[in-house]
């Protein structure tokens, strides 16, 4: 089968029948096998909404769309493994799992053409042709994912469910909410409203790098009500995709002390004169390290486990300076009353609570890969915890030969945020540049990691940051053509990363942006910034050079 035009690449592809296709149309049936009713829901809500075609159930010795569970393919390519074969009588889907299946009916919707990707025909034509072939692919991860930073800039609901379908449409399975921020509380906690009356809304914003003279002196903010989160959780599994909730303890805290000074250290900072923070940075009002801010953030837990079904919890554990710590008198007798040595001490005791406290209810911890700082490689944290290797490669590797498992999103390779060119038109540009090249080369498996150590990475994901993407189509800017080219590097089984074949993945991309174009994706052009994309003014912190592998 001609898979000219797949992103991301399949495993192996290969035709049945030179230059035959089978063709559908208005009497094509589609069948679903047991599990796999929500994936034909998914086909007729877009694939037969773009295409006009109806496609009426039918048996599984129809002439049509066939879908169905394999154990066979689950023993041999897993359970998000498929095998598409097309052949005169019928387009076969065959899944190791329901995920399977589901990949495969989104390389079946690429196969229909961009077109497919629209939300009515736009043509009229009574036929769609899908080449004759076989196509056999299964991901080399399992965690493939993506970032969202809803907390510096909110993001509305409807913006969320748009990116869970664009995460489907590339096979990507995670998306990791980042929920709450110095800058925004963006979860409804029924037990303590003012999380949201007070939390979730900043009087104005710095425009910009925080070293900009500009402000967006309008009032910024929002959250979901617990019934978004449903909603967003619901949604996203119909595509077989995870949503991580991240709460950010103890650092990354302004908005909540906002909003319950108590949880601050009110016996070194004033902390009842605290707003919600308008500008970016490390900001040094942490969280009180009392066992009544444990209680207060066991209760916020409590209400995001009954929300969130999967099987990790972000703590965050990043950027805590200890400042406050070391001027509260509170502070400095709990490190004397726990026999502690430091402040990172500390913290580490801090994230290690917690982390016990998921244990116990069969949840894991995932943070930052500062949660390993104050102690022997993170020999105090819960067993089953995880780490965002987020600095660099190092405290992934340190992470997996201390027997945790890691999820690979070092910033200099995989930060959305960083500029993607070094032309004076890239918009706010951040961090060292890194092109759809760059992240097409991403290996998520450092050279250092064998073996066992190795297996200790879930996959990878990208981050995209907020703090200068200030709505959905900024977002989108910078987040595309990227998460293509991520998407692949985290899917398909590629070479080492010098021997990629990036031009090859050029010339499918050029299917792709099609597609993107058709889902209404407002990405980067290959060219540089269309004129509405650009930010004429506004500061950002560019970096020069390569980043260091690190």
């Amino acid at each position: 089968m001609n898979a000219t035009g797949l992103i991301p690449a399949p495993h192996r592809a290969y035709e049945l029948l030179d230059g035959a296709h089978y063709l559908l149309d208005a009497e094509t049936l589609l069948h679903a096998g047991p599990g796999t009713e929500s994936t034909a829901r998914w086909l007729r809500a877009t694939a037969g909404a773009a295409t006009g075609l109806p496609l009426p159930p039918g048996e599984d010795h129809d002439n049509g769309v066939l879908l169905r569970i394999s154990p066979g393919i689950e023993r041999e390519l897993g359970p998000e493994g498929y095998r598409i074969t097309a052949d005169g009588h019928a387009i076969r889907i065959e899944g190791g799992g329901p995920a399977g299946v589901f990949w495969g009916a989104q390389t079946f919707r690429q196969l229909l053409g961009p077109d497919a990707f629209r939300r009515a025909p736009v043509v009229t034509r009574e036929e769609w042709a899908v080449p004759c072939g076989v196509i056999e692919d299964a991901p080399r991860f399992g965690w493939r994912g993506l970032m969202l930073d809803v907390a510096r800039h909110f993001m509305p609901k409807g913006d969320v469910l748009a990116y869970v379908d664009l995460l489907a449409a590339h096979k990507l399975n995670v998306l990791h909410l980042h929920l709450t921020d110095d800058q925004g509380w963006r979860i409804e906690i029924r037990r303590y409203p003012r999380l949201t009356e007070v939390g979730a809304w900043r009087e104005r914003t710095k425009f910009g790098h925080r070293a900009s003279p500009l402000w967006d002196e309008r009032p910024h903010g929002g959250y979901y009500t617990q019934d978004d989160i449903r909603e967003i959780v619901a949604y996203a599994a119909e595509r077989h995709i995870t949503v991580v909730p991240e709460i950010d303890i103890p650092g990354h805290s302004q908005a909540a002390i906002a909003a319950y000074p108590e949880l601050g250290n009110a016996d070194a900072v004033d902390t009842a004169s605290l707003g919600v923070w308008t500008t970016w940075g490390i900001n040094p009002n942490v969280l009180s390290p009392a066992d009544t801010t444990l209680r207060f953030y066991e209760n916020v837990l409590e209400e995001v486990l009954e929300l969130f079904p999967g099987s990790f919890v972000h703590l965050g554990g990043d950027e805590c300076p200890k400042e406050q710590w070391r001027a509260s008198p509170a502070a400095q007798a709990r490190i004397r009353e726990l026999g502690l040595a430091d402040e990172d001490e500390l913290q580490n005791w801090f994230l290690g609570h917690f982390g016990r406290w998921l244990a116990e209810r069969g949840r894991r911890l995932i943070g930052w890969d500062e949660i390993l700082e104050g102690s022997a490689l993170g020999a105090d944290l819960a067993e089953g915890a995880a780490v965002s290797s987020w600095r660099g490669y190092a405290g992934g590797i340190a992470a997996a030969r201390a027997g945790h498992d890691v999820v690979m999103c070092p910033k200099q390779q995989v930060y959305f945020d960083y500029r993607q060119a070094a032309g004076d038109d890239e918009p706010v540009p951040i961090g060292y540049v890194r092109t759809l090249e760059d992240v097409y080369r991403f290996e998520p498996v450092p050279s250092e990691l064998t073996g066992a150590e190795a297996e200790r990475v879930l996959g990878a994901q990208a981050n995209v940051w907020t703090e200068v993407t200030e709505d959905r189509r900024r977002v989108d800017y910078q987040t595309f053509p990227r998460l293509a080219a991520f998407a692949e590097a985290v899917w398909s089984t590629l070479p080492p990363p010098p021997e990629r074949d990036f031009t090859g993945f050029q010339e499918r991309m050029a299917a792709h942006y099609a597609r993107l174009d058709a889902l209404g994706v407002d990405y980067r052009p290959p060219g540089g910034p269309r004129p509405w994309q650009r930010r004429p003014g506004v500061s950002g912190r560019p970096i020069d050079g390569s980043p260091p592998i690190v």
